[in-house]
C-alpha cells in the first residue's frame, strides 16, 4: 500500500512516459504508425514482386516526340 508521498512520486513518473500526440489528419496518423512499425519481411517480399509486374507508366507526349 502506498502512502501519500509515494503516490506523488509515481503518478508524475507515469504521466512523463505518455505523451499525446495528436494529428491534423488521418493520414499524418497513418504516415507516424506507418514509420514506427515494421514491415514484416514475407509482406516486403511480395510487395516488390507486385511492383515488377505492374506496367510502366505511359510515356508523355513529349517523350514521344523527341524520342529519347
Amino acid at each position: 500500500r502506498l502512502n501519500s508521498h509515494e503516490q506523488e512520486q509515481v503518478i508524475p513518473q507515469s504521466a512523463a512516459t505518455q505523451t499525446a500526440v495528436e494529428f491534423a489528419t488521418t493520414e499524418d496518423m497513418l504516415r507516424q504508425d506507418a514509420g514506427q512499425t515494421p514491415v514484416p519481411p514475407a509482406v516486403a517480399a511480395r510487395l516488390k514482386e507486385s511492383i515488377k509486374r505492374e506496367a510502366p507508366p505511359p510515356r508523355s507526349w513529349w517523350q514521344r516526340f523527341f524520342k529519347d
